[in-house]
């Protein structure tokens, strides 16, 4: 989408400065939207917030922006308070540039002209424009109209003017979901990419947990209004804090267990944990790490082949159902006996949410 050359050419500012976000509130009539959350970006990097639609991350978004006051809570970009206690300061003042889910370009106006829309008179005039269009490769299509674009080609020009006032902060809402499988990825590589060839300090707001992980340095969690974990990819794939964590951010198995110190008895066997527990456990086990051998009492309910993988279901003799993921086309069929075992670096066990007969279950 971009060049280093064209990148380099842009005078920026010397530093985008980090996002922080404390404690922020907002209720509309008699409904809690945000409840007090608390977000940190550090500068020049991008932090994916994945949450399900209604959790509240649009309007947090809005509240970055400027485009919705908060109830209460801080945002700082830099060293400069943007809301606060006595500060709320008007949207065109926050240097924060925003992409939405839908484009939003102005049909009577040329793609040039939408890029310059928010620009002073003496930017618009300047190398400005070209540059920000060079940016995501659509310099070429300066005198079209919006109309005459593709859906991706339109969410370039879109970003493109987000662009164009060199923003210290830019805060992208969903802008792939209107967009087929095969554009959106190409898209959120080019995006992510370009940022980070930028150093922008950026949010990207998504309810696809692959986007998520692709897009964002870190990954944060939204669930009710509140940030539930923050951290890398790998963080929250590996070692969620939470159920409701664990199951958003992929697909996860939780297995009652009986715990010792760092590690668990299963009903597919010992697993090993990241931390000491003791008792009657449900441990996490991701799809991928359950290995599977032909014989035993595990029964294969179904399975879905994606041409790079096939995912197994099946039940356990407890009548427990489990989930395995391999690489390559389908080994087995319904209604094979098989051995699920667990093999993968330690995992998180999380307070038994009712496991009943668990324990005479391992002592046999």
């Amino acid at each position: 989408m971009s060049s280093a050359p064209v990148i380099d050419s842009i005078t920026r500012r010397a530093a985008t400065g980090s996002l922080r976000v404390s404690g922020i509130r907002k209720t509309f009539g008699a409904d809690a939207v945000l409840r007090g959350a608390d977000l940190r970006v550090a500068a020049g990097k991008t932090l994916a917030l994945l949450g399900p639609s209604g959790c509240g991350k649009t309007t947090l978004l809005r509240i970055i922006a400027g485009l919705e006051s908060a109830d209460a809570g801080s945002v700082a970009l830099g060293e400069s308070e943007l809301v606060g206690r006595s500060t709320n300061v008007p949207a065109e003042r926050r240097g924060i540039g925003m992409v939405f889910q839908e484009p939003a370009l102005f049909p009577h106006l040329t793609v040039a002209d939408n890029v310059g829309f928010g620009l002073s008179r003496a930017e618009r005039r300047g190398p400005r424009v070209h540059e920000s269009l060079a940016l995501v490769g659509l310099d070429h299509l300066a005198d079209r109209r919006p109309q005459t674009l593709s859906g991706g080609q339109q969410q370039r020009v879109a970003l493109a003017r987000a662009l164009a006032p060199r923003p210290n902060a830019v805060l992208l809402d969903e802008p792939f979901s209107s967009l087929d499988a095969p554009l959106r990825a190409e898209l959120r590589v080019e995006v992510r990419g370009l940022l980070a060839d930028l150093g922008t300090t950026a949010i990207f707001v998504t309810h696809d947990r692959e986007e998520a992980l692709l897009m964002g340095d870190e990954v944060a969690v939204m669930l009710d209004g509140l940030i539930e974990q923050q951290g890398s990819a790998v963080e929250l794939y590996d070692l969620p804090c939470s159920r409701s964590v664990a199951e958003f951010v992929g697909d996860a198995n939780l297995l009652c267990g009986v715990a010792s110190g760092r590690m668990a008895d299963t009903l597919i066997g010992r697993v090993p944990l990241s931390e000491p527990a003791a008792g009657t456990v449900d441990v996490m086990v991701r799809p991928e790490r359950v290995v599977l051998s032909p014989g035993g009492e595990a029964v294969v309910e179904g399975f879905e082949f994606y041409g790079h993988d096939v995912a197994y279901a099946l039940r356990l003799p407890c009548g427990a159902r489990l989930r395995a993921l391999e690489l390559g086309p389908p080994r087995f069929s319904r209604g094979d006996v098989l051995t699920p075992t667990y093999d993968g670096d330690p995992t998180v066990a999380f307070t038994a949410d009712g496991c009943p007969a668990v324990a005479s279950s391992f002592e046999r």
